[in-house]
């Protein structure tokens, strides 16, 4: 099922309205907390029966409104707080304000127009991921009611950035919880016939904005990656998962020795060797295709050793269903990761599971480097930059974590 597209908001009074049901926590909501699970709203027939992206007002079990809401009854979070205001209209106005509060924040940290430029409930977009790259952005509307109201959010995008060209990527893994097709489209201009070259932290990096993984680079690391190189001088450094080298590139501006990228994806490591040629240290970079846990196991068996070893793996715990295995996933990566690490040498081990919280992923960490026979002591931890705001009532939006350990 996909939403469908309304021709203009409509306005605040014709709004159907949806009530918590009396156990639900109308506080947290009144708190700041932007999501209503199913189990919390009266879910009658008439309810069941309104289109995915229906916009609604929110009551308590009292009938006191509690804002404006994107109702999904199809979907785990039946209901997304899009404004606090019951009477909000959801215009390209509205859009325009939340765009221009958000860029106003990113171009006040960074200098150069690559970011995240909206990172859902954060930046009071729930579900809508927007990656910047100069001229083009990127849109992951991964909720119901965005991608009904696409066609004004592309308008203020536009106007708000003066961005070039605007793609729609339908990637993202919640888009079919929420009953929504993963078909990428071109939203305004055209899609870029080149990956784009994006600057950070001294390096070069290749951003494949329509085949790459998620919207193309991953902006979220850009504080941990510039850690990194001010670890790696003169440094040999293995880079594991590396997609298109976040961090072995950053180290090797950072002045690093020799740097080697792992990751199973071919077309990553080709993006990653074309960045480190724009970068200009192609002659201190090597690339390694295969599956990480196998490459860590042969790199041991010969022998190899590196001063400075990152892993940044995937979300192996994406659901609290999945946390116990996720963890364990993540402390056979630290044990066969501590054995590539030289005496007094470091190890970066990174989670971008919400499910697991940081201290849970610590300890996973710890218990790999223990189980390795190496000692770790914890002399750093990050987690994702400030154009990823976290929402301090929603752990999910800080999903992040770093953590390095000298060996």
């Amino acid at each position: 099922m996909t939403a469908s597209i309304p021709e203009k908001a409509a306005p605040a009074g014709d709004l159907p309205t949806v009530r918590l049901k009396p156990k639900a926590n109308a506080r947290a909501i009144r708190h700041g907390f932007p999501w209503v699970y199913a189990n919390e709203l009266v879910t009658d027939r008439r309810t069941r029966s309104k289109p995915a992206g229906t916009l609604a007002v929110l009551e308590d079990d009292g009938r006191v409104p509690l804002g404006l809401v994107a109702l999904n009854p199809d979907s785990k979070i039946i209901c997304r707080m899009l404004d606090r205001d019951p009477q909000a209209s959801i215009d390209a106005a509205w859009f325009e304000a939340r765009l221009r509060k958000a860029l106003h924040l990113r171009e006040r940290v960074f200098d150069t127009p690559y970011y995240r430029l909206a990172h859902a409930e954060a930046d009071g977009l729930p579900g809508v991921v927007i990656d910047r790259f100069g001229d083009a952005c990127v849109v992951q509307p991964n909720a119901a009611w965005a991608e009904a109201f696409l066609p004004a959010l592309t308008d203020a995008l536009v106007a708000v950035t003066g961005v070039r060209d605007v793609l729609k990527n339908a990637s993202g893994r919640t888009r079919s919880l929420e009953g929504l097709d993963d078909v990428n489209a071109v939203l305004h201009g055209s899609a870029p016939d080149a990956p784009i070259p994006v600057s950070m932290n001294g390096a070069v990096y290749m951003a494949d904005v329509t085949g790459g993984q998620k919207t193309g680079l991953y902006f979220d690391q850009r504080p941990n990656h510039a850690f990194a190189a001010s670890l790696a001088r003169d440094a040999r450094v293995l880079d594991v998962f590396s997609h298109v080298g976040g961090f072995s590139l950053a180290a090797l501006a950072g002045g690093a020795q020799s740097a080697l990228a792992v990751d199973g994806s071919a077309a990553a490591l080709t993006l990653a060797e074309a960045g480190a040629k724009a970068s200009g240290c192609a002659d201190r970079f090597q690339t390694r295709q295969g599956d990480a846990f196998e490459v860590l196991a042969a790199l041991a068996q010969e022998g190899a050793q590196f001063d400075l070893v990152i892993c940044d793996p995937p979300a192996f715990a994406p659901s609290k269903q999945a946390l116990d295995a996720g963890l364990r996933a993540y402390e056979r990566v630290a044990r066969l990761a501590a054995t590539l690490v030289a005496e007094d040498g470091i190890l970066g081990l990174c989670s971008c599971s919400h499910a697991a919280d940081l201290s849970a992923f610590r300890a996973a960490c710890a218990r790999g480097i223990g189980r390795s026979g190496r000692r770790g002591s914890l002399i750093y931890t990050g987690f994702a930059g400030p154009d990823h705001p976290q929402l301090p009532q929603l752990a999910e939006s800080g999903y992040l974590k770093s953590v390095f350990f000298q060996l």
